[in-house]
């Protein structure tokens, strides 16, 4: 597994002081024994620094487990991906929406 592709799966994290996500530029490869690497993070927001062991190993996905038929699986594969803006919207709506699904679903 190469050096970058740990480095941008890093970059997902978020630090655990602040949850600010890590930039790649402050995330160091230290070492690697087989599975097991070893870095050293830095968080640019907080100032906070770790020491991170992680086993990452490359290999097959594994299996999903869904509740969707094959042709629900295969519609929403080949479907648009959702947009910044539209879980933006998404989130709007959520925050102030009360629960009552029985009001807004009887709406005209």
């Amino acid at each position: 597994m190469e050096e970058g592709l740990i480095k941008r799966v890093m970059a997902s994290m978020k630090c655990g002081v602040c949850g600010q996500r890590y930039e790649p530029d402050n995330i160091n490869v230290l070492g690697q024994q087989e599975d097991l690497w070893f870095l050293r993070v830095f968080c640019s927001v907080c100032q906070t620094q770790y020491l991170v062991a992680a086993v990452i190993r490359e290999g097959k996905m594994p299996e999903v487990i869904t509740d969707l038929t094959k042709a629900e699986s295969d519609k929403f594969r080949n479907a648009d991906r959702l947009t910044a803006d539209e879980v933006l919207d998404m989130h709007n709506f959520l925050k102030d929406f009360d629960g009552d699904f029985s009001r807004l679903l009887s709406r005209k």
